[in-house]
């Protein structure tokens, strides 16, 4: 029997956890920045027959327009749309404002995207009494100085929070305590624990679960026997038990950027557009303390088969035109014959290092300093 006491483990004690999530973030930023898309139905993307939207304003989510679904079904969801195409600099702008104010209140930060982070307030910088109150003020700052809204979960832990920031979105804030758990856990789909997505949930219904309240009446022993180690964390979740912490040093383990055609193109017209790709993923990188190791191609066929390639050189690339060397040189291993066409292409950097590390005697793995190709085949739908 699941009873309070035992919930109640989730808590483990101290722990304060913030997760922030800002509204609508992209189309946000352009109502804010053009008053005349204020109340309007905005939706960042490209038009175009390959297009996804990037988001979309609370006014187009009413017709059932979300972000990742494609722009011609969102434009016949909602004809009245707005179509904005993504600045991604002014985003980048607004969530790192958005930084500067939770680094007010605590240093131990974990973004999740541009859009979210959580942050452990156990102990924070400006002597509040309360998460809840620390997570009143960010959301007021925000606002006040940037004159966008955010949701923010209170919880004990990082799993709760998420849960938490969605539950009176937009421009909302709820706390989850921990004698708060036996009668909050219960009802909740189990598709809101995090890991469980559509095959899982559907394995999940054929066991007769469908709600956490459902989970919870398995056993460790049945979980585990029937889902392996992610059994164990199923198990746990449905108790609302999280021990993951908030990771303020998380170092980026690869960068990428990849763009989609507007019709599907030979391999022999693809390399002004690794060369654009190259140019930014490089630009990208010089943000970091470390260096890469690795270049990464990845194309896309018309039937959606995903093809990746790499290279690591002894010595790391040291300027952009040497990753865009590289990555032309990784096109031309691809050999599927003229007639085969591509949908998308994709450069990528990886195998970050400290720059004290390296030398080739540590990094010189094979005889000729080359990285394992890999060929990966999708579905139509998968994701890549």
């Amino acid at each position: 029997m699941v009873t309070v006491e035992t919930l109640a483990e989730a808590a483990f004690g101290t722990r304060k956890i913030v997760h922030v999530d800002m509204d609508a973030f992209y189309a946000s930023v352009e109502q804010r920045d053009d008053p005349t898309l204020r109340g309007k139905p905005v939706v960042v993307a490209w038009r175009g027959k390959r297009s996804v939207v990037c988001a979309a304003s609370y006014e187009a989510r009413r017709f059932g327009v979300r972000s990742a679904m494609a722009a011609v079904h969102a434009e016949r969801l909602c004809p009245d749309a707005i179509f904005v195409p993504p600045d991604f600099v002014r985003y980048k702008a607004a969530s790192h404002a958005a930084r500067r104010i939770f680094e007010r209140h605590t240093d131990s930060i974990e973004p999740l995207s541009l859009d979210e982070a959580y942050l452990d307030v156990t102990t924070n910088k400006t002597g509040l009494p309360t998460a809840t109150k620390v997570a009143k003020a960010i959301r007021e700052q925000i606002r006040e100085e940037l004159s966008l809204t955010a949701s923010a979960g209170v919880a004990p832990n990082k799993f709760l929070a998420k849960i938490a920031s969605d539950w009176r979105k937009p421009d909302g804030l709820f706390v989850i305590r921990p004698e708060d758990l036996a009668a909050f856990l219960p009802p909740l789909p189990v598709g809101r624990i995090p890991g469980v997505g559509k095959v899982t949930e559907a394995k999940l219904r054929q066991i007769g679960i469908q709600t956490v309240g459902d989970l919870q009446a398995f056993t460790l022993a049945d979980l585990e026997s029937r889902f392996g180690r992610y059994g164990c964390r199923l198990y746990e979740l449905a108790r609302g038990i999280d021990r993951s912490a908030v990771l303020s040093d998380r170092q980026v383990k690869s960068i990428s950027a990849e763009d989609t055609f507007e019709r599907d193109i030979p391999l022999s017209q693809t390399a002004e557009l690794i060369e654009r790709l190259a140019e930014k993923v490089w630009s990208a990188s010089r943000r970091e303390s470390r260096i890469a190791r690795t270049v990464v191609l990845k194309l896309k066929t018309s039937e959606f088969n995903l093809l990746t390639r790499s290279y690591t050189p002894i010595v790391p690339p040291a300027s952009c035109d040497e990753v865009k060397t590289i990555a032309l040189s990784l096109r031309d291993r691809i050999d599927l014959g003229p007639t085969r066409l591509f949908r998308l292409v994709g450069v990528g950097l990886s195998n970050f290092r400290e720059l004290e590390d390296h030398s080739p005697s540590l990094f010189n793995d094979s005889a000729d300093g080359e990285g394992a190709d890999s060929l990966v085949r999708h579905g139509i739908g998968a994701s890549t």
